[in-house]
């Protein structure tokens, strides 16, 4: 859903609202009214994502990989896909799953690993694991619940800078955090993700934006990419549904082309399709990449 059909909903970029507030104004009339008004505001758009930069985190494929996964892999590639955000290896090694993103010529741009491995022991073998998958980003995908408070945002902040650290003498980029809703609450009234953009050094720590979930955390990500330059190689790019839910991308009321228009400030290099519960996860595949690789901004 594309053009006059797509909604322009800035105000979800900023979703302090409620489900309530997201489903208001989306009817046929509302949708070429603001279809029309952003036109108008961006002009001739012409930028559009990068083919190299349109990826798939594997978490959507969780399913299909399990039973299959090289597979899985070369339908990704037919589709149009060129890298891939790995998460969970379904008892392959990293070798392993190299030789397979070569055969069917995908790239492993990044790896999640768990926030215990990358500030224990286990750090050290986990980046030599990414050099073995030739991505570039190691990526702690969330952080435990007794940390979700400033104190403990303080502390990622510092297990962070050490990793990122131990990431740039491994020839690596920065590590990457991604985030979750509960990561954009107001704590003791300090916002928790701004502490970890504060108080980590750009130089060693970057973000991995989930965009639903910082939508849904009440985050700006226009705002993200202005105000924290350069901070955000990588994106999860995830529609919402009306009703708050997980949607293929392009079919939700997020408004993809605003939010873009300020991601090469942010330093945006991959653009990677996530759907955390697909129904049917090679139709999302295909519906996320065909809308991804025409949208303009």
């Amino acid at each position: 859903m594309h053009g006059s059909r797509r909604a322009f909903l800035g105000t979800a970029l900023g979703l302090a609202a409620t489900t309530a507030g997201l489903t208001a104004g989306l009817g046929t009339t509302a949708h070429a009214a603001d279809a029309s008004a952003a036109a108008g505001r961006h002009g001739c758009r012409r930028r559009r994502i990068p083919p190299s930069g349109l990826g798939m985190h594997l978490y959507t494929m969780r399913t299909p990989l399990a039973q299959d996964f090289k597979g899985t892999l070369a339908r990704l590639a037919e589709t149009g896909y060129a890298t891939v955000g790995v998460s969970g290896r379904h008892g392959h090694s990293a070798a392993a799953i190299r030789q397979m993103l070569d055969e069917t010529r995908l790239k492993a741009v990044l790896e999640h690993v768990g926030h215990s491995t990358v500030t224990g022991s286990g750090l050290p073998q986990a980046l030599e694991d990414i050099h073995t998958l030739g991505a570039r980003w190691i990526v702690v995908p969330s952080l435990p619940g007794e940390m979700h408070s400033p104190a403990g945002f303080r502390e990622a902040a510092r297990q962070f800078n050490k990793a990122g650290l131990a990431a740039r003498e491994a020839g690596l980029g920065p590590l990457l955090f991604h985030n979750h809703g509960s990561d954009h609450a107001v704590v003791e009234g300090e916002n928790l993700y701004d502490i970890l953009l504060t108080e980590t050094d750009p130089e060693l720590v970057g973000f991995e934006l989930d965009v639903y979930w910082a939508a849904k955390g009440g985050a700006d990500p226009r705002s993200l990419f202005v105000r924290h330059r350069h901070r955000f190689p990588a994106l999860h790019v995830k529609d919402m549904a009306p009703d708050g839910d997980f949607a293929d991308v392009g079919s939700g009321v997020l408004d993809f082309a605003a939010m873009f228009d300020t991601a090469k400030s942010g330093g945006v290099r991959q653009w990677l399709v996530e759907h955390d519960s697909p129904a049917d996860p090679f139709a999302t595949a295909l519906n996320s990449y065909t809308y991804l690789s025409r949208l303009r901004y």
